[in-house]
């Protein structure tokens, strides 16, 4: 308790949660995105529920990765080498979650683009997910996400209680903004669009990290928010117009 008392008497401390945070809640964008996209597939009712469920398994994987924090440290060491090329496990978990999300990104482009919902003509043909299935696709996602996060933290500071608080207040964060985001992905469907090609853009970064080429997650994210912000003037232009329709119609 002594220990703790004294940490947070230090400013230093309290500027390395405050940046930890921060940087937590940008990495959670990614699988909140996600989320969002994948409980809108599902039936009205459930997607509360699937929602909170996935969070919360993120911040568990996360908490209990923290409580192993020596073992993540070591899945940045070699394991093997392919092609003149060193891999680490961590390598691999990039590998396989960012070939996963490109997988998921393509394959709900595709449907999005096909309009495959308005050919089937069935009633509920929307509806392509069980909650089990959606929320265990948000478990794989959790578990990439959750091990990068992980792996930020350790090398931001040395001191666990900083990275237990950080990681249960981006989740917190997390855990309020996914019904708001859920609800403007759905009325909003160009939206749907520009996310799941920015969860394309993610797995991509995963790929190249995978394979030893880092890149800045700054310039990404960059990207991203210049995309949103001209999407957004773009709704602001639709909704000006569609007013003006009504107002000349009348």
């Amino acid at each position: 308790m002594d220990t703790l008392l004294v940490l947070f008497a230090d400013p230093a401390a309290w500027a390395a949660l405050l940046t930890l945070v921060v940087m937590e809640i940008v990495l959670g964008i990614d699988n909140l995105i996600f989320i969002s996209i994948l409980s809108n597939k599902l039936p009205e009712a459930q997607r509360a529920r699937t929602q909170r469920i996935g969070i919360m398994l993120a911040l568990v994987l996360r908490l209990a990765l923290l409580g192993t924090v020596a073992w993540i440290a070591q899945l940045t060491a070699p394991a093997f080498a392919l092609f003149g090329h060193a891999f680490s496990w961590r390598d691999l978990i990039l590998l396989a979650g960012g070939l996963f999300l490109v997988w998921k990104a393509t394959g709900e482009i595709r449907h999005h683009v096909t309009h495959e919902d308005d050919v089937s003509g069935k009633a509920g043909s929307t509806i392509q997910l069980t909650a089990a299935a959606a929320i265990g696709q948000i478990l794989v996602l959790d578990i990439v996400f959750s091990v990068d996060s992980i792996i930020t933290a350790v090398g931001m500071t040395e001191h666990m209680p900083i990275m237990f608080i950080a990681v249960i207040a981006a989740v917190m964060v997390m855990l309020f903004a996914a019904q708001p985001l859920s609800r403007f992905i759905e009325r909003n469907p160009t939206i749907v669009m520009l996310a799941l090609s920015f969860l394309l853009v993610i797995g991509m970064t995963l790929i190249a990290e995978g394979f030893g080429s880092h890149v800045p997650k700054a310039y990404i994210y960059v990207a991203m928010a210049f995309s949103a912000f001209v999407e957004a003037m773009n709704m602001l232009v639709r909704r000006a117009k569609s007013k003006q329709t009504i107002s000349s119609s009348e």
